[in-house]
């Protein structure tokens, strides 16, 4: 059954509508009208999520383990109207959606299961030494605490997995922590359904409605409102460097000054060592143009460089990449705004003196096709323009003179949310050259490998230093993210009774 959207906000389990409203632009099926967001939404979900906090701080584990997995069952419930309207607004095929569902509802059962094991509280006791000398110990206990609301804006990449109901959702929410989201504009029909399951959860676990709250729209002041208002304790977003460092900034200028946990996308360089190429080169170029273009590439972790060493493997290289992406016929890309911004970077790449066109990014409208281009590393350690990311299908080839030039570049990388290095047996000794410094510009550091699926699992880093993120301590995926979120309270000589429950 098709899904006609309400077009309301969703502030603490009540639908709420007003005269300013924004129509979707779908990239197929009908527009829809939603109610535009303002700071005055922004304040009625800030109050009611702080209403809501201590009494939701207070559940036990499995209370809200019970509430991530009743959400999951929701989102399943609701999962035909999700693709269908979801297809329509991104573009984005069905089976892509589907498996990005099944991401996130796959997620917040991790998170449920997570905390039910109670390791993530990091639990400390030191007892009381009331006989030493010189002086006696008093009992001290520590755990991580939830830090209070958390604002959460929704990608424009990820509908789903990053968006209403994505990892800092799911994070917050296992935390502790109520939540009060900014749908995304691009998909505002897809985070709709997805925020009335989150309600519909938090009413059937009979918790307070204000741990959850939905603001749709896209204008600035209402998100500069969000993050700014004094009840809101920290910010997950996942986005542009531009739009990000705006909101960074704004949280930091704050009285109260607020974590910003920022993930702001990178080029994730790809290092492929002289006997790889050799070896492997045009395995390596093929499976380089499949995770470049896979999902038009709308992906953070977009491999965006292959940096090697000049000569005529690289010549090979170049001319198998070429070869495949001619291959790849256009595709849709998420939001007119997005496939302009990637018409523009594409154009600055291909207009940089000394850089060669292998295939141009000939794109119009809303559709992008593949571009491949190749500099000289000289050329691009004098260009900057040349190491911002492009988000989109365009590659980049850097011909390196030498393993010491390769070193060069990785040093003059800025923050990167992985890297990768590919390599054989016979390349060992150049990569342990490379693994100190490439250790300090990424969160991830792959082998042999592309950086396009980042696994949901306990040991997953998706974060990095700036600017691939705004806080170079955190992880926006994996189980690890909900120490974002969390806050250590030392307790001393304090009654069993006055203690956290957990």
């Amino acid at each position: 059954m098709t899904h006609i959207p309400h077009g309301a906000h969703l502030i603490a389990g009540a639908r709420v509508q007003n005269d300013a409203r924004f129509t979707s632009t779908p990239a197929n099926g009908p527009a829809h009208e939603f109610s535009e967001g303002t700071p005055a939404h922004v304040a009625q979900a800030a109050e009611a999520a702080e209403a809501a906090f201590e009494s939701y701080a207070a559940t036990s584990r499995d209370q809200r383990a019970d509430l991530l997995e009743r959400i999951a069952e929701e989102i399943d419930a609701r999962g035909d109207a999700i693709t269908e309207i979801g297809a329509q607004e991104t573009g984005l095929p069905e089976a892509r959606l589907t498996g990005e569902r099944g991401r996130t509802t796959g997620q917040l059962r991790l998170f449920a299961d997570h905390i039910r094991k109670g390791d993530y509280l990091d639990q400390r006791h030191d007892p009381a030494l009331p006989d030493r000398q010189p002086m006696p110990r008093p009992e001290l206990r520590m755990m991580q605490r939830p830090i209070g609301p958390v604002a959460v804006f929704g990608a424009s990449n990820f509908p789903l997995a990053f968006s209403v109901a994505g990892g800092d959702t799911a994070a917050a929410l296992a935390a502790g922590c109520p939540v009060v989201a900014k749908g995304h504009p691009g998909h505002p029909g897809t985070g709709e359904l997805v925020g009335d399951a989150i309600t519909a959860a938090v009413a059937a676990c009979g918790l307070d409605a204000g741990v959850f709250s939905l603001i749709q729209g896209g204008a600035h002041e209402m998100g500069g409102a969000l993050v700014t208002h004094p009840l809101i304790k920290a910010v997950g977003f996942t986005g542009s460097l531009r739009g990000g460092r705006a909101l960074f900034d704004l949280c930091a200028a704050r009285p109260e000054p607020i974590p910003f946990f920022g993930e702001l996308g990178s080029v994730n360089p790809m290092f492929i060592l002289p006997q790889a190429l050799a070896a492997r080169g045009e395995a390596i170029a093929k499976g380089w143009a499949g995770s470049l273009t896979m999902g038009a590439g709308q992906f953070c972790t977009n491999p965006g460089l292959a940096i090697l060493i000049d000569g005529p493997d690289a010549d090979a290289f170049a001319a198998t990449a070429t070869a495949a992406l001619q291959e790849v016929s256009a595709q849709v890309m998420l939001s007119d705004g997005i496939a302009s911004a990637y018409r523009k970077g594409s154009d600055v790449v291909a207009g940089s003196a000394g850089v060669t066109a292998l295939l141009a990014a000939e794109s119009a409208g809303r559709n992008a096709n593949p571009g491949l281009y190749d500099v000289s590393a000289d050329t691009w350690l004098d260009n900057h323009a040349l190491a911002e990311e492009v988000f989109g299908p365009l590659g980049l080839i850097i011909r390196a003179r030498d393993a010491a030039q390769m070193e060069t570049i990785a040093r003059s990388l800025q923050g990167q949310l992985t890297c990768t290095l590919h390599l054989d047996d016979d390349d060992i000794a150049q990569a342990k050259g490379l693994m100190p410094v490439l250790e300090r510009k990424a969160g991830r550091l792959l082998a042999n490998g592309f950086p396009t699926g980042v696994e949901v699992a306990d040991s997953m880093v998706h974060g990095g230093p700036y600017p691939a993120s705004t806080n170079f301590g955190a992880t926006s995926v994996g189980t690890l993210s909900i120490r974002r979120f969390l806050r250590p309270v030392c307790y001393q000589n304090l009654p069993e009774a006055l203690l956290p429950r957990a």
